[in-house]
Order: structure tokens, then sequence, then C-alpha cells
């Protein structure tokens, strides 16, 4: 089976418009970086080179250094499928930050989005 477009696609071309989505709704680009930082576990600087490298979806999630082990309690729908039923990995990881993205942009509290107790 062929793998999806979306892990061929390059991270730095999607960044943006994860910035501008959150942007649009009064948040900033810092928190985007934060929700991105919390569920790979990069630091501001590694984030910052990955973008530089222009590396691919797949890889940008394979190297993460830290994976969150809360991020499996981000659940819910994105794209008309349920986040937690995803069985493939990358691409759960990927809605992962689909989700955690549009919570930012709907004005969700931070300790939320980022399950903090």
């Amino acid at each position: 089976m062929a793998k999806p477009r979306i892990y061929a696609t390059s991270f730095a071309s999607v960044y943006p418009l994860y910035v501008a989505k959150a942007e649009r709704k009064g948040r900033t680009s810092a928190e985007v970086d934060e929700v991105i930082c919390w569920l790979t576990g990069y630091t501001q600087a590694g984030l910052a080179a990955q973008l530089q490298k222009e590396v691919d979806f797949e890889t940008f999630l394979a190297e993460a250094p830290r994976p969150n082990p809360d991020r499996a309690l981000v659940k819910g729908v994105v794209c008309g499928v349920r986040v937690e039923e995803i069985e493939e990995p990358t691409m759960r990881e990927i809605r992962y930050l689909d989700k955690l993205v549009d919570e930012l942009a709907r004005g969700k509290a931070m300790a939320r989005i980022l399950r903090s107790s």
C-alpha cells in the first residue's frame, strides 16, 4: 500500500499554515511552537533546525527526540476521523498535531491543550 502523500510533504511547508490558522484566531506562533515541542520533545532550537532542513513529515516525527507520553490523551475528531482510532502510528501523530493546533485556534487554554493537571 502506498504511503499517504502527507508523509513526503515538507514539514516546513505546513508549519506556516499551522501558524496562520492560530494567528487568525488571536494566538501566536510561539504558542504553536510550544504545542509542537510538547508533542514531539523538540527544543525550540531543534524545531528551528528541522524547519531549516525542510524534512518531510515522516522524518520530522520519526526523529522526534521525546514524544510526549501524554499525547495519547489527545482525543477527538480531525477530518472526520477519531484521532484515537487511527491505527497507523505516523498518521496518528500527524492527527495529534492537527488536533492540538485546532484546539489552540479554538481558544482553548494552553494548560488544557497540553493536558496539564
